[in-house]
């Protein structure tokens, strides 16, 4: 078996059993990477050195395909409402025959860190078959450095293999393809999804098993804080909502984009990376993630090049709506370089409503966050999903459903226990539209959510006079600096009251359905939260 690269043998990928191998590059830099995915043929380079990688049918991860391991251990912890089971046997046997389809090619190792706090971090060793997710993975995760690389013994390991196909009956799963999570084991296994995203929510799905019962909060959020440092907030929000763009403030400083833990110590970064949707990227309204479409050591996915220049065209989506940029943190000018900050002033919890019903910004009040918080709305658009002809509400609990192994009232808990000890403000931030649906409103200016945040983190918000919204029962500043008045009541913004209220109907009953999973596990006041409760009289 050939080596390269630095690894402590002691510590091999033969953990598994793995035998036959033709060649094992450990911890290959974006260098070495690049050349493997070149005269591998997995990726070509775009102007400014990035490189492209196209994913096939897989443009996005699988959730009806992600399985956990039912083994009598972790059975009563586990919500099998919304996880699927796989045997023990099942899980069994797809490792040794993916172990099997190992043998003869070469393979790319990565050792690396979920999490920037020492004390909580998993150790994770990430073997892949293509070179591009070897260099994914590695611009995702933490980098050990060399000392650190040098007695580094993973606590779990992710087997990445784009090409295995999966035989449903075999392995008592749904397709040809899966993602099996062992958490007792603490391996993953991820066959025929050439989609890089999956290995990085394996990770987050993971620390989402291990940290609530060591009393830490983990978080589909991103994060950012003064340059002080005297004063953190996240961003909690589903794809498309803009936690990476709003989290990167030149004003402040970057913790994370995405996932990120909340422990006695304050917020840490579950990753060092980011992942930003690329999807109609310029350099005018997102400067910095632009620029990272034109570095070296960057991985675009799916993003489509001019055939004679390669030039990304950001708004071609004929491969997907999902065009995905990643890249190292330290390549925005203003990331922190721990990963860490302190216990967050504010949170942000962002939807993009297509209904544009919402107000661009509301105070909650702590009912009304964890009603929010358990709800996670968001809107899918007409036309980004097949058969989506109108604005459809999408409801993702703690902002994250496909990553929660626990049951929701446990994120729920911990989030309102912390929000409680440390008096944090709470905000709902609407990043759709307003004056109407797409086609007839107006996506919500990313100026007017600028400057609604901006007064929201730095205080001066809270010194405005409210309204009650008598749809939502959210309180709506009447007037702020700077935002012109009408938008901060979006009812003024639409042509017709009336249709404005019946819009407004149809959400409020689609916020109704979808608590009723929620309504035994919270106190009267967050049920008293629903905007159903608040809804101002026909």
């Amino acid at each position: 078996m050939k080596q390269t690269g630095t690894f402590n043998p002691a510590f091999g990928v033969d953990k598994f059993g793995l035998k036959g191998v033709k060649s094992v590059a450990y911890n290959l830099e974006a260098p070495a990477l690049y050349e493997e995915s070149i005269r591998r043929d997995e990726a070509v380079i775009a102007p400014g050195g990035a490189i492209v990688a196209e994913t096939g049918i897989h443009t996005g991860r699988s959730p009806q395909d992600k399985f956990t391991v039912k083994d009598g251990i972790v059975d009563k912890d586990v919500w099998w409402d919304i996880n699927k089971a796989m045997s023990p046997e099942h899980f069994e046997l797809l490792l040794q025959d993916m172990l099997k389809h190992c043998e003869g090619r070469d393979l790319f190792v990565q050792d690396l860190f979920g999490g920037a706090d020492p004390a909580l971090r998993v150790k994770t060793r990430v073997i892949c078959e293509f070179a591009w997710h070897s260099l994914f993975i590695r611009n995702l995760l933490i980098r050990p450095s060399q000392a650190e690389l040098a007695n580094f013994v993973a606590d779990m390991t992710i087997i990445d293999c784009p090409t295995f196909v999966a035989d449903p009956k075999r392995y008592g799963c749904r397709s040809e393809t899966v993602i099996a999570l062992d958490l007792t084991r603490k391996i993953v296994l991820i066959a025929n999804s050439s989609y890089a995203g999956e290995m990085k929510k394996s990770v987050f799905t993971f620390l989402n098993w291990k940290l609530p019962a060591l009393g830490v909060m983990p978080m589909h959020c991103s994060a950012n804080m003064s340059t002080d440092g005297n004063d953190t907030a996240v961003f909690f929000g589903l794809s498309g909502t803009g936690k990476t763009t709003l989290s990167q403030d030149p004003n402040r400083i970057l913790i994370g984009d995405d996932e990120h833990g909340w422990s006695p110590n304050g917020v840490f970064n579950f990753e060092g990376g980011c992942y930003a949707k690329a999807i109609k990227l310029s350099a005018e309204a997102e400067p910095e993630i632009y620029a990272t479409s034109k570095r070296f050591g960057t991985v675009m996915e799916n993003v489509v090049l001019d055939k004679a220049t390669r030039v990304p065209d950001f708004d071609d989506d004929s491969l997907t709506e999902n065009t995905r940029i990643a890249y190292p943190i330290d390549f925005i000018s203003n990331a922190s370089a721990t990963g860490c900050g302190g216990h967050p002033k504010n949170i942000v919890m962002l939807t993009c409503d297509a209904f544009g019903v919402l107000p661009p910004i509301a105070r909650l009040d702590p009912a009304q966050a964890m009603y929010h918080f358990l709800s996670g709305y968001t809107a899918v658009v007409a036309g980004t999903v097949k058969g989506i002809t109108e604005p459809t509400a999408t409801f993702s609990t703690c902002f994250g459903h496909p990553f929660l192994p626990r049951h929701a009232s446990v994120y729920g808990e911990l989030l309102r226990k912390l929000i409680a000890d440390h008096k944090v403000d709470c905000w709902l931030v609407n990043t759709g539209w307003t004056g109407g649906k797409p086609g007839v409103g107006k996506r919500m200016p990313i100026r007017v959510t600028r400057t609604l945040l901006t007064a929201a983190l730095d205080g001066s918000l809270k010194q405005a006079d409210f309204r009650t919204d008598p749809y939502f029962g959210l309180s709506v500043p009447t007037s702020v600096p700077g935002v012109e008045p009408s938008i901060l009541n979006p009812v003024k913004t639409w042509p017709s009251e009336a249709e404005f209220r019946a819009t407004a109907k149809i959400l409020v009953d689609s916020f109704a359905r979808n608590f009723v999973t929620y309504e035994k596990f919270v106190d009267k006041n967050v049920r008293d939260a629903a905007p159903s409760a608040k809804m101002a009289a026909e």
